[in-house]
C-alpha cells in the first residue's frame, strides 16, 4: 500500500465518521421534533386549547401532558398565597381537593403542585395561567371538562376562608379578598 492509497482510505474512513456522526444527529433532532409534536397534541387535546400562541405559552409556563391537570389549581394557589404563605390547613385543603380531582401522590402534576405550595410561583404564572385556565374553560379540553369558573371560585373562597379569623372561621383577609376579586374577574371575564 503507497503512502497515497493510505491516506485516501484514512480520508474516506474520517469522512464516514463525519457523516455517521450526521446521521445520529439528525435522528435525534427528528425525534425529539416528534416528541415535541405528540406533546403539543396531547397538551392541546387535554385543554381543548387550539390556538397555537396560548399552548405555546403553556409549555413555556412549564406545562407537560403529565402536568397540565394542575393547571385549574392556579388560581386556589395563587388564593392560599395571597398572604405570603400557605397554612397547614389550607394545604391540607389543596391536596384533598387534588385526590378528589384525580392527582395521584407522586405523579408528576402532584409534585409540581407540591412545588407550588412549597415555593411561591412568580406572578407572572398566576397572570397568565388563570388567563389559560379560562381558554381551558372555555374551550373545554378532557381536563377542563369536571371543572367550571364558579367551581374554582368557590374553591378559593374555601382556601380564603380555611385559617382566618378565631378558629379559622369568619375572617379573609383584605389581601384575599382582593386576591378574590381578581381571581373572579379573570374567570368570569370581568375587567
Amino acid at each position: 500500500m503507497t503512502d497515497g492509497e493510505f491516506l485516501d482510505d484514512r480520508r474516506r474512513a474520517s469522512e464516514d465518521d463525519y457523516f455517521r456522526k450526521k446521521d445520529r444527529e439528525l435522528i435525534e433532532k427528528m425525534r425529539q421534533a416528534a416528541e415535541a409534536e405528540r406533546a403539543t397534541h396531547e397538551l392541546r387535546t387535554k385543554t381543548g386549547i387550539t390556538d397555537v400562541q396560548l399552548v405555546k405559552t403553556l409549555q413555556e409556563l412549564g406545562f407537560t401532558p403529565d402536568t397540565i391537570a394542575v393547571l385549574p389549581f392556579v388560581p386556589i394557589v395563587q388564593m392560599a398565597w395571597a398572604e405570603g404563605g400557605i397554612t397547614p390547613a389550607e394545604r391540607e385543603l389543596i391536596v384533598t381537593l387534588a385526590r378528589d380531582r384525580g392527582i395521584a401522590a407522586g405523579s408528576p402534576a402532584d409534585a409540581l403542585l407540591a412545588d407550588w405550595m412549597a415555593h411561591k410561583p412568580s406572578d407572572a404564572l398566576f397572570a397568565h395561567a388563570t388567563r389559560l385556565v379560562r381558554a381551558m374553560l372555555d374551550a373545554g379540553g378532557t381536563d377542563a371538562s369536571a371543572w367550571s369558573a364558579d367551581d374554582l371560585i368557590k374553591y378559593a373562597e374555601s382556601i380564603a376562608s380555611a385559617s382566618g379569623g378565631i378558629f379559622g372561621l369568619g375572617k379573609v383577609s383584605a389581601e384575599e379578598r382582593d386576591t378574590l376579586g381578581k381571581i373572579t374577574a379573570a374567570l368570569k371575564h370581568q375587567g
